[in-house]
């Protein structure tokens, strides 16, 4: 493991040793104080945040945009500082840390007994969300993990989420797709963060007016199982109850060959993830190139 590895490794282990048993209030206060500092010395992901929320709002000036970034880091600092302390809450505190509209779009297909797919961006706090499902309605579920370095940061991350009640596989490795559908086929849940693409083998679609890449997964495990597939966005108020909304389903088409299911489904996703971010645009942690413009020049505008 590399200095920078074990450093990392070090500093993610004292969060969630340390951050865990601060009073709210402190924890609240500390998340503030570190966005702040990160954005005012304006790195690399605070700059290609900010970047990204030009797309979002292309009619936002500098000083806009700037209070964007700022807000941005101070939701993508919330996210870090209630999963670090999310270990330790109690059920109740899970329980009334979440506020979802229209859950019924969940627990009817539940009862239907085919599956449900939950797809969502990187909106608000996606593993409350999750704790909140396996806390409230008693519902575990399977999600995926991007692998991380050091290993041994990808584990803490893996043995966190599932202490939490979730099953977690692997990204990499080629079996989880066939795992998600076995679970699907019993009428599990599956959890899917899908607003970007980790294959380079994604579906193109419209977003906020340029072409971006989002995995074909859950559209693709929709149409070989069955499932309903449930758009999730989340946002974040003044409030520590953070907010979401279950979309109605996205319905496979009666008609066209596989890969064009797949892209109508993709960019339906995709319309329904920017209605969410444009709604709450602070709340999207995207500190990562998601449009091709930005990933290669050549393959759209700049």
């Amino acid at each position: 493991m590399s200095a920078q590895d074990r450093l990392t490794d070090t500093l993610y282990g004292l969060g969630w040793s340390t951050v865990r048993k601060l009073p709210e209030p402190v924890a609240v206060r500390l998340g503030h104080a570190i966005a702040d500092l990160a954005w005012k010395q304006r790195g690399k992901g605070v700059q290609r945040l900010e970047s990204n929320y030009a797309r979002v709002a292309p009619d936002a000036g500098p000083e806009r945009l700037a209070e964007l970034s700022r807000a941005g880091m101070r939701s993508y600092l919330r996210y870090w500082m209630e999963s670090f302390r999310l270990p330790a809450w109690s059920k109740e505190r899970i329980k009334a840390g979440f506020d979802p509209k229209d859950i019924h779009n969940l627990t009817e297909g539940m009862a239907a007994g085919k599956g449900v797919i939950l797809a969502l961006p990187h909106l608000g706090n996606w593993d409350l969300a999750g704790a909140w499902v396996t806390t409230a309605l008693g519902i575990p579920f399977t999600t995926v993990a991007e692998r991380l370095k050091p290993e041994t940061l990808y584990d803490r991350f893996v043995a966190y989420r599932e202490s939490l009640g979730m099953e977690v596989l692997p990204h990499s490795g080629g079996t989880a797709f066939g795992t998600l559908a076995r679970r699907l086929r019993d009428g599990g849940l599956v959890c899917l963060v899908a607003d970007r693409d980790l294959s380079a083998s994604g579906v193109e679609v419209d977003f906020f007016g340029d072409t971006a890449r989002m995995p074909a997964g859950p559209a693709l495990l929709a149409q070989q199982t069955g499932a309903l597939l449930l758009p999730v966005t989340l946002w974040y108020d003044d409030s520590p109850v953070m907010r979401g909304r279950l979309h109605p389903p996205v319905e496979v088409p009666e008609s066209g060959t596989r890969a064009e299911k797949t892209s109508v489904m993709t960019q339906a996703l995709a319309d329904v993830f920017a209605s969410g971010i444009a709604d709450h645009p602070e709340d999207w942690h995207m500190l990562q190139r998601l449009w091709l413009a930005d990933l290669d020049p050549a393959k759209g505008s700049t």
